[in-house]
């Protein structure tokens, strides 16, 4: 993980709207730089390939966004998980270059193919400046820790994971703690997904915990916690409850 990742998780934030914003032109160097980066990052499952491109025409899509960048995946177990791991990364990267973004989670597109590749979801993205950026993290509306977690260890890094984003800010996770391990729990929070029908709540979920183990994993690299963890298939996607991954702790 790249070391700016844990300061960045109290920078970035999600632009939901670029309307407001000055233009300021991403150069076609940032873009290389943007993707060059992108296929450095660690995967959370590395045998799943997977691919992005830019797209600067809007597609009627209203965010005022300069570009939209389109994830492309094999369909694989846990290939949403690994596009949310890999997507959040992209997200961290984007806000330590004062790069605005938005998962865009319902955004639809013709273009469903690139090298045989099945697109997944798409990322808003525009140069905004960096006082536009989140100033206090107070201000972040996430569950109480008791609610996301049981057990007494390793709250000091939990409560920081809190701010991951999710679709509709469902939150989808639970953690059971013990000294020896994290166990992360996928789950269904349905008075927090509003109006989405449960075929894209649970397919936003699954991206929403693989952007969650994201947020663990830089926590857990920041204070320096030697970890292993292993990573389950969900076998009923429609259970309220699953396990996603158990962390070992060394």
């Amino acid at each position: 993980m790249e070391k700016c990742f844990y300061d960045m998780i109290f920078k970035r934030k999600s632009f939901h709207n670029f309307k407001d914003i000055p233009d300021s032109k991403i150069s076609d160097e940032t873009i290389k730089d943007i993707e060059n980066k992108f296929y450095s990052f660690t995967p959370l499952i590395k045998d799943i390939k997977v691919k992005i491109k830019f797209v600067k025409d809007n597609e009627n899509y209203k965010k005022n966004q300069e570009y939209l960048i389109f994830m492309y995946s094999q369909k694989k177990d846990n290939y949403l998980q690994n596009i949310g791991y890999l997507g959040e990364q992209l997200d961290l990267y984007l806000a330590s270059i004062n790069i605005g973004a938005l998962w865009f989670g319902l955004g639809k597109t013709k273009m469903k193919k690139e090298d045989g590749l099945d697109f997944v979801i798409m990322i808003a993205i525009k140069k905004v400046d960096s006082s536009l950026f989140r100033k206090n993290i107070d201000d972040v509306p996430r569950l109480e820790l008791s609610k996301i977690i049981s057990g007494d260890y390793y709250k000091d890094i939990i409560k920081d994971i809190r701010y991951a984003p999710s679709a509709v800010n469902s939150q989808p996770w639970f953690l059971e703690t013990s000294k020896d391990n994290i166990k992360v729990y996928r789950i269904r929070r349905d008075s927090k997904t509003g109006i989405l029908p449960m075929k894209f709540v649970n397919y936003l979920n699954r991206i929403d915990i693989g952007i969650l183990l994201c947020f663990l994993d830089v926590c857990l690299e920041n204070n320096n916690i030697e970890y292993t963890k292993e990573l389950y298939i969900e076998e009923n996607v429609n259970k309220k409850k699953n396990l996603t991954a158990i962390y070992s702790i060394k």
